[in-house]
């Protein structure tokens, strides 16, 4: 279904066109980059040539989601390439980053990429949004462009909503054409100059004299709120009428809607200071006891925020949790971000030590032999959340299995004297069941553990069924060898984001970083000292 998109150009340049061009080359077209030096560990020759292969696999994915009417991804494709009926903001996005990746990686032409990324900006320009914060709705028919309000093929009512972290995802990617492709830059920065963060953020989330707010998950308007929606209404940028908000906030920080955050801060949306308001654990009392574990640390002060620079213990290691264990809580954002460059004594310490866990989860407290857990199709059918359980916040954790086992180490009485009420210890798991490990993770992995990374992908490839034209299929039940034979564009961009950030000095993030978001966002992280430690 590739469509015949590489239309040649010879233009004659004068010698001075072509030494401006030489100068503004980092910000508009790719370059011929080294293979850089990760975590310490040099990725080796040969397996430069495996990274190329499976990003050119990966890349086709995508020319088989996208629907040729209108330029759009499907959310997935299968194995036999029948395409999604839906697709999202976040998925929007995750191809336009995937198609600069081919561009970078000269799986297409530059040629090629403009008019990929151009027809998906005739798309954003048309397709319906929110009027007053300029925020794209979750769900939209990928052959029209047009709002979902029934779900496909099943028929069921859709409530079209407005999430904050889908409408990061896709300002990321407008981000990122501003300072790639200046035929299209001012498109993008139309598109972008309309989203409003602020529309997100409640000032009051933790209480009016806490110093700075938390933003909500996404709003519906007024009529589109789905009758069971128990939530309150408001309009925090005071524009147009009132909607429906949700009723969470995103209060865990190491999760992936810090993207959205990032931008807001960036665009002047939300105040520097709402970086601070969101836990990095809870605190460790036991009104506060229905969390995963009890944490250690210390509070911290920071543009006047007390913040609890909490950590939980998992096999030796000092990590500041995630939601639910995951490796896209953690590691996505980083993709884009040099978090672990900016925040040396926080997230360059917490990272790697992430994703240490994970695998000595998989190869030697579970004993699957393989590791990489994250939220994907789940092989047994429909789509879960895995995670490592001790690396969550949540009481009900994200599993590594399908039996979902899960532990519970209790939450020990900060006065010493035993165990809160209701939250003594488990007995700890005698075996794991069927273990379900996703792809995606491992090259989530690649920053900070390359070698490690590229070992698992390997036996995964050699041991299971789980490769094909379109690279790794989504998800393998390493116990029994079942497939989900299907591409995810979500996974399938973090995939491809993951191996440009490889093979070509971190130009993705490069082109997100560059101007606004490195001025506002490098300084907070700079400043701030988590607790974690090996």
């Amino acid at each position: 279904m590739k469509e015949n998109l590489n239309i040649k150009t010879n233009i004659r340049r004068s010698m001075n066109l072509l030494l401006i061009l030489a100068i503004l080359s980092f910000f508009v077209a790719p370059v011929q980059a080294k293979p850089i030096q990760l975590a310490g560990e040099p990725i080796a020759q040969s397996e430069l040539s495996i990274l190329k292969l499976y990003a050119r696999d990966t890349w086709r994915s995508f020319e088989a989601m996208t629907y040729p009417e209108t330029g759009l991804p499907a959310d997935s494709v299968s194995a036999d390439g029948v395409r999604a009926g839906y697709t999202s903001p976040t998925n929007i996005g995750l191809y336009v980053w995937s198609t600069l990746a081919a561009r970078d990686l000269q799986i297409i032409d530059p040629t090629e990429a403009r008019l990929r990324i151009g027809r998906v900006l005739d798309m954003l320009e048309t397709m319906e949004r929110h009027t007053d914060s300029g925020m794209y709705y979750n769900w939209y028919d990928p052959a029209t462009g047009a709002k979902l309000t029934i779900w496909p093929p099943s028929g069921d009512p859709v409530y079209p909503f407005l999430s904050s972290v889908d409408n990061g995802w896709l300002a990321s990617a407008l981000i990122m054409l501003t300072n790639t492709i200046p035929q299209l830059n001012g498109r993008a920065q139309a598109i972008l100059d309309r989203m409003d963060f602020g529309c997100y953020y409640d000032p009051n989330a933790r209480g009016p004299d806490f110093g700075a707010g938390l933003l909500r998950g996404g709003f519906w308007t007024a009529e589109d709120a789905p009758p069971w929606a128990q939530s309150p209404r408001g309009n925090y940028c005071g524009k147009g009428p009132d909607v429906v908000y949700t009723g969470h906030h995103y209060g865990t920080f190491n999760t992936e809607p810090r993207i959205a955050s990032y931008i807001g801060i960036a665009l002047g949306q939300l105040p520097p200071e709402h970086y601070f308001a969101g836990w990095r654990t809870f605190p460790p009392t036991c009104d506060w006891s229905w969390p995963e574990m009890a944490p250690q640390g210390e509070t911290r002060t920071y543009l006047g925020i007390d913040v609890f620079e909490g950590h939980y213990t998992y096999r030796g290691m000092d990590i500041v949790p995630s939601w639910g264990g995951s490796m896209f809580e953690a590691l996505m954002v980083p993709l884009l971000v040099p978090e672990e460059e900016w925040g040396s004594e926080s997230w360059g310490i917490n990272h790697p030590l992430y994703v240490q866990a994970q695998i000595e989860h998989g190869l030697e407290e579970a004993q699957y032999g393989y590791w990489g857990f994250s939220p994907s199709n789940n092989p047994a059918g429909g789509y879960r959340e895995f995670g490592v359980d001790p690396l969550g916040m949540d009481p009900n954790g994200y599993t590594t299995d399908l039996e979902r086992t899960s532990v519970d180490y209790g939450f020990a009485d900060p006065s010493g004297t035993g165990y809160c009420p209701g939250r003594e210890p488990q007995p700890l798991p005698e075996q794991y069941g069927q273990g379900v490990v996703t792809p995606h993770a491992s090259f989530l992995a690649l920053e900070f553990a390359p070698n490690a990374a590229l070992e698992n992908l390997a036996n995964l490839r050699r041991d299971f069924e789980s490769y094909s034209w379109g690279g790794f299929f989504d998800a393998v039940n390493v116990s029994n060898g079942d497939v989900s034979a299907y591409y995810l564009a979500l996974d399938q961009g973090m995939i491809m984001a993951s191996i440009d950030n490889a093979l070509r000095n971190n130009r993705l993030q490069h082109y997100f970083t560059h101007g606004d978001i490195e001025e506002a966002v490098k300084p907070l992280l700079e400043m701030e000292e988590f607790t974690a430690g090996p």
